[in-house]
């Protein structure tokens, strides 16, 4: 068995957090910031000294190839080391540098595996600075054209397309040109269900999917103390009515439905002026295809229902929309057979957040690995998740990664 440092995993989880740190804890590496930047200029440097053969395409995405002794397809895993603005330090970094902790383990022991072995990192995961989430990797399977996503822009307007050239990382491969034997990704739950079980393994079977839209109204300013209600037409009575009513959808539908109204704003955002503008998104996701729909048509028609009534008028963008995603049931399982070798308590169970590995199941078999997080905290400074089940999980993916190496 391949042993995992973990004195070794742990500091380089420290030193990377150091990069962006924010107070309590956390980390604000937005996509393609200088604080991502320098977080992707720290992990180059650590792959190339691990002796991989790097190489950065043309959506940003960095891939570590250790050769093999056949030159076959790799076993690739990773995430992202970008993060939210107010982000955690094990939220995709614990993937990628759990990933590189395998490369230094066979290194260490100076094996040669049949497969190469792939450390990556992905552009744009979080989705908290550019639209859609996940890009790096959607792009990388074919799922966006690059000149979409160069010209995806931030609140402030500046393109994904410059942004990458400004930092560095417009790299000359072609996405999607390194095709996997099997990608594996080792995630943190970023959920309570683990913790709350005592359970040290999730055997991810599927991810959910994700309905992202942003919604705009536009009513009319008046006086708050002068105009009657009667004769009102309020945005952000729109706005706040969709909250109330997203979150008693919820209720109603039950199971894994969840929605969320997770940005506000309103204009002219007065105590004493009825609002004249709100922007709004709602964030819908659920395990079934079908049941997501039937969310996104039930908010889309109360929406309807209250702008006529109060005679604004309402805008839609789709930001993103992916469907629920079912991973290769052959990789799930061995998941599941190596955390048992080790003795460890599993439980299968779908994703809540979206992930890379969603992506990279569009071209290869493809599978993910669950750590707890301490009281489900997460995309939250006081993320935690305890060095025993970073350990646990890493050994898990060194594992798994070490047999798909060995198979022609």
């Amino acid at each position: 068995m391949l042993l995992i440092d973990e004195k070794r995993l742990l500091g380089a989880l420290d030193e990377l957090a150091g990069i962006g740190a924010i107070d309590g804890g956390g980390c604000a590496r937005l996509a393609l910031t200088d604080e991502d930047k320098a977080g992707r200029d720290l992990l180059v440097g650590w792959m190339k000294a691990a002796g991989l053969d790097v190489r950065i395409d043309a959506i940003g995405n960095v891939i570590g190839v250790r050769a093999g002794s056949e030159n076959l397809a790799p076993v690739m895993t990773g995430s992202h080391i970008d993060t939210v603005r107010t982000g955690g330090r094990y939220d995709g970094n614990y993937g990628v540098l759990a990933g590189l902790e395998v490369v230094r383990a066979l290194n260490d022991a100076k094996r040669t595996t049949r497969r190469p072995i792939a450390v990556a990192f992905f552009t744009n995961e979080e989705g908290a600075r550019f639209q859609p989430d996940m890009m790096g990797s959607l792009v990388y399977a074919g799922g966006l054209g690059l000149n979409e996503a160069y010209a995806a822009t931030d609140k402030d307007g500046v393109a994904v397309g410059d942004e990458l050239r400004r930092i560095g990382y417009l790299g000359a491969a072609k996405p999607g040109a390194l095709k996997p034997h099997a990608f594996v990704e080792l995630h943190i739950e970023q959920g309570p269900i683990l913790d709350e079980e005592k359970v040290q393994i999730g055997v991810v079977e599927s991810v959910q999917g994700i309905s992202w839209t942003e919604y705009t109204v536009t009513g009319v300013s008046n006086h708050a103390g002068t105009t009657p209600m009667r004769l009102r037409r309020d945005a952000g009575y729109l706005a706040a009515s969709v909250n109330v009513f997203v979150r008693g959808l919820a209720h109603e539908m039950g199971g894994n439905q969840v929605g969320t109204v997770g940005a506000l704003s309103l204009r002219p955002n007065l105590i004493n002026v009825v609002p004249n503008r709100a922007v709004f998104t709602v964030d819908l996701r659920n395990t079934d295809e079908a049941k997501l729909k039937e969310a996104e048509a039930r908010v889309a028609a109360h929406i309807a229902e209250v702008a006529a009534a109060e005679r604004v008028e309402v805008e839609a963008k789709v930001l993103a929309r992916f469907e629920p995603v079912i991973f290769e049931a052959g990789l799930v399982d061995r998941v599941e057979r190596h955390a048992g070798a080790l003795s460890l308590t599993t439980q299968r169970m779908p994703s809540g957040a979206g992930h890379d590995a969603q992506m990279m199941q569009r071209i290869c078999p493809t599978a993910m690995i669950f750590v707890p997080s301490v009281a489900g905290l997460s995309h939250n400074v006081k993320e935690h998740t305890e060095a025993a089940d970073l350990l646990a999980g890493a050994q898990v993916l060194a594992n798994l990664m070490l047999e798909l190496a060995s198979e022609v």
